[in-house]
């Protein structure tokens, strides 16, 4: 008989249970996760790592490419924006290049970061809006 992990549990309640904003939230702090996985593996010089969490990177920013709503304008600057983040972490991943995964952090630290202020934003406007203020 398998012991369900709660740890596990929790995080599939919680993704099961989070808005499209939380989920997007998710989503970036997993890459940004994968991001660090893959720098301690160019370190250690364990290229198999690398590549599975670089991999892992990428598949999250194809995600937000693919999702994106083409019809509003900052969906397209976005576009250009997960373009080139997928395009240098393929380059990161070719060169196991330290400094390339530190300006895709960056950059994806920043838009993590915008965010999480826009899901705060949105709930404190709900929460004054429904009177509760």
């Amino acid at each position: 008989m398998a012991m369900n992990n709660p740890y596990q549990s929790y995080q599939q309640n919680a993704v099961k249970t989070a808005s499209p904003g939380e989920l997007s939230l998710m989503l970036y702090n997993g890459c940004l996760k994968f991001i660090t996985f893959a720098k301690k593996a160019i370190q250690e010089g364990n290229i198999e790592e690398k590549n599975k969490n670089l991999l892992k990177a990428q598949d999250i920013i194809r995600e937000f490419m693919v999702t994106l709503n083409m019809d509003v304008k900052m969906s397209k600057d976005l576009m250009v924006m997960y373009d080139y983040l997928h395009r240098r972490l393929i380059e990161a991943n070719m060169k196991s290049d330290l400094s390339i995964l530190e300006e895709v952090e960056g950059f994806v630290t920043e838009l993590r970061n915008t965010w999480k202020e826009a899901i705060q934003l949105n709930r404190q406007s709900q929460f004054t809006t429904s009177g509760q203020a």
